[in-house]
């Protein structure tokens, strides 16, 4: 029975599941995540109830615990040209979803026993930026962490991002960074033997208005002088990297060939295995309740599942961080936005950079799979932990492919999804320590864009942290004081 297919759509076999449950993924959720199933034609209509019943004879997913197949739009695979046939309301802000919201916690799925009753370092959240302090403390000699997660590990933003990792950034500080984490990515696979699929095939940049056209030929100079190879390109060249791309009304390209996307998921899978290898524990499943403070510092974490005496925390939930440093009596500025993505079906690959327009907020790649994986913002959006699905999404997203793609009409969208950007008012970062509370640290407010920065943040932090890098001043740059002295540095180039 093991090479029989429990998922004909994407090839996923039994022999697969023992694959995952081996490496200690032994829910639905992480399983799906570590194999891939349920992500094709299907939707996991099929091979859900597969899944949950190995689970259930392997003794690892309780009854209560066998969440049913959840329908979101658009419920059957359908053509782009449809969807944009649908109309838009201008100002029908984009409510509701389905689901409307995720319970990341599931009581039925928490660990068994209670948390480590100590630990130096004690980081909150499981993300590919929690992830990746983790390892590169343990890179430095320092092992005693506990990395708290409150679903099963890809349940936040890394697990629904769409992979894009680019240099062509408004600020020198951020191309630094974004230049730092893609030589990292290069060499992921032989470090941690994972791949991250990493495809150099560039990121073009339209730009339609005269506003975003200046912005976007303002970071073309910035990149430059950094040594990035950006350039401002001619509509012809462009539509030789992508002949079926129609170009009207656009007045500026750009392209850096070295930009490019990667798959995240084993992204975060490479993280978390290299943190168990060095022995710090990884607690999924596991929500912080509160703080124990004394003076001016917290003394011990609160969980649902016990107390953990630490010296310092770092606050690396992205949209979730807000609430959790509220219970440090710490307002952040941080608004969590519903971002929608969305998956096609395959094609013969076509499409090698990809494609962003600033004015709307569209953007879209083709997968090593061949699906075109792409999405927009929405002006509309209101802040909130919102992670449904709309049709407004569908329909608005489709309408732009459609008017860049033209050929695209026939196009059938097969999933949808949402995750949250962890938006800052001047969309960077906060990060170093906290005005009243000085051993909490902050990784948190990258706006959507942790995963392209965390191998290079995750490797500064921890030089900081262990006193390697005593002068760094990215930590008292971007930290939380800045919002109250009213010195913020704008980054104006944020997709959606």
């Amino acid at each position: 029975m093991s090479k029989a297919l429990v998922c004909p759509c994407e090839d996923v076999t039994f022999d697969n599941l023992d694959h995952a449950v081996s490496h200690g993924h032994t829910d639905i959720e992480s399983i799906k995540r570590f194999t891939g199933f349920g992500t094709g034609m299907c939707q996991g209509k099929s091979c859900m109830p597969a899944v949950s019943a190995y689970l259930h004879r392997k003794g690892l997913l309780p009854p209560e615990a066998q969440a049913p197949f959840t329908a979101r739009p658009p419920l059957q695979p359908t053509r782009l040209a449809v969807l944009a046939s649908d109309p838009v309301p201008a100002q029908e802000p984009p409510i509701g979803g389905t689901p409307p919201t995720i319970e990341l916690s599931t009581p039925a799925l928490k660990p068994d026993g209670q948390v480590p009753a100590r630990a130096k370092i004690v980081i909150i959240g499981g993300g590919v930026m929690g992830l990746s302090l983790a390892h590169n403390l343990a890179l430095r000699g320092e092992t005693d962490v506990v990395v708290l997660e409150q679903g099963y590990l890809l349940a936040g933003a890394t697990g629904r991002n769409g992979g894009g990792v680019r240099m062509q950034w408004g600020t020198a500080v951020n191309v630094g960074l974004a230049r730092r984490s893609i030589e990292l990515m290069k060499g992921f696979a032989r470090e941690f033997g994972i791949n991250l699929w990493l495809r150099q095939g560039g990121y073009l940049f339209l730009a339609k208005s005269a506003e975003v056209a200046d912005r976007l030929e303002k970071s073309v100079a910035v990149q430059n002088a950094m040594g990035v190879q950006t350039r401002l390109i001619e509509q012809s060249e462009a539509s030789e990297l992508v002949p079926d791309l129609s170009l009207r009304g656009v007045r500026v390209a750009a392209f850096n060939p070295d930009d490019g996307v990667i798959f995240p998921w084993p992204f975060l899978w490479g993280y978390a295995q290299s943190c168990k290898r060095h022995g710090i524990a990884v607690e999924t499943f596991t929500r912080v309740t509160g703080f124990k403070q004394s003076g001016a510092g917290i003394t011990h974490v609160v969980t649902d599942r016990g107390e953990i005496a630490c010296e310092t925390v770092v606050l690396a939930a992205g949209a979730w961080s807000p609430p959790i440093a509220q219970l440090a009596g710490v307002t952040l500025p941080n608004q969590p936005h519903r971002h929608e993505i969305c998956s096609t079906e395959p094609l013969k690959p076509f499409l090698g950079p990809l494609v962003s327009v600033l004015d709307s907020g569209i953007y879209f790649s083709q997968s090593m799979r061949g699906e075109i994986v792409g999405g927009m913002g929405d002006p509309l959006e209101p802040a909130g932990l919102q992670m449904g699905s709309t049709m407004r999404f569908a329909s608005r997203y489709a309408s732009a492919l459609q008017e860049l793609l033209p050929t695209g009409g026939n196009l059938k969208i097969l999933r949808q999804w949402a995750g949250c950007y962890d938006v800052t008012p001047d969309h960077n970062p906060v990060l170093g320590r906290t005005p009243g509370v000085e051993n909490l640290l902050q990784l948190n407010g990258f706006v959507g864009h942790g995963v392209m920065m965390a191998p290079a943040v995750g490797e500064r932090m921890a030089a900081w942290m262990t006193g390697a890098a005593p002068d760094d001043d990215l930590f008292t740059r971007f930290n939380l004081q800045r919002f109250i002295d009213g010195r913020l540095e704008k980054e104006s180039m944020i997709i959606g």
